[in-house]
């Protein structure tokens, strides 16, 4: 994989590679070209079979603490529309494999909107989320409305979006935004680990579950459950449907081949 300025891109265990958004001077605040080098590893990271999931943190201080806000301060309406610079965070949307986001520190404005892109967040004690975009005068951007409204309910999207407040990690927790928190030392970890977990399972079934759960936040339960159902059935083309029953009518450990 390419040498990167804004990301640093490693396997630390067999079947997960991690990403680490690596400008610690400005709490990894996510410039054009952070969000153009997380496109590229993921391009990179689905195209490899060997990879079935992904980890993506900061450091302890800050998963990211919102845009590059030098990078538009003095942007005008149509240099913004030719920029789109949200476009590429589609990338992220519909990348095939899980991925996992790991926060400590601030996750706020657009780091929040990345951390939400992924598909389960693990947070470390310290963790804050937020979306103060209204203490500069705009509104969220890359989902800040959406997708926090989906996840924490409209009341507390409301409050956190109109009055840029942070709720710190145990407040994300029960609202549903995040999937566990766990010791600052431990959170990068733990989230490999999960990662890890979820690499040793039947890569098509958990490329097709994925694409089933999201389907729920776009369709009607009608559709969602035909989406889901053809899914299923999709399955019972696959080696690794037959390899998995056989080993569970034989009682031992299936081998996954990814076909």
């Amino acid at each position: 994989m390419k040498d990167f300025t804004c990301i640093t891109v490693t396997t630390p265990v067999a079947g997960v590679a991690a990403i680490q958004l690596s400008r610690p001077k400005v709490l990894n605040a996510l410039n054009l070209q952070t969000m153009v080098e997380i496109v590229e590893a993921l391009e990179s990271i689905e195209q490899n079979n060997d990879i079935r999931c992904v980890v993506l943190y900061g450091n302890e201080k800050a998963f990211a603490a919102g845009a590059d806000i030098g990078e538009m301060g003095d942007a005008g309406t149509i240099e913004m529309l030719k920029r789109d610079q949200f476009s590429r965070w589609e990338k992220i949307r519909t990348f095939k494999k899980p991925i996992i986001a790991a926060v400590s520190g601030f996750a706020l404005g657009g780091g929040c909107e990345l951390a939400m892109h992924c598909d389960m967040i693990i947070a470390s004690e310290t963790a804050q989320f937020g979306q103060p975009e209204i203490n500069i005068g705009v509104m969220p951007g890359a989902g800040g409305t959406q997708r926090l409204t989906r996840a924490v309910g409209k009341a507390l999207a409301m409050e956190i979006c109109l009055t840029g407040r942070m709720i710190n990690a145990q407040q994300a927790l029960r609202a549903g935004l995040v999937n566990k928190v766990v010791p600052v030392q431990s959170f990068i970890q733990e989230a490999i680990a999960l990662a890890q977990e979820i690499a040793s399972k039947p890569p098509i079934a958990v490329q097709l579950i994925k694409e089933s759960v999201l389907k729920s936040f776009s369709s009607t339960l009608e559709g969602g459950l035909e989406f889901e159902r053809k899914n299923f059935y999709m399955l019972f083309a696959t080696e690794d449907q037959k390899e998995g029953m056989h080993a569970f009518i034989e009682k031992r450990t299936p081998t996954w081949k990814g076909q």
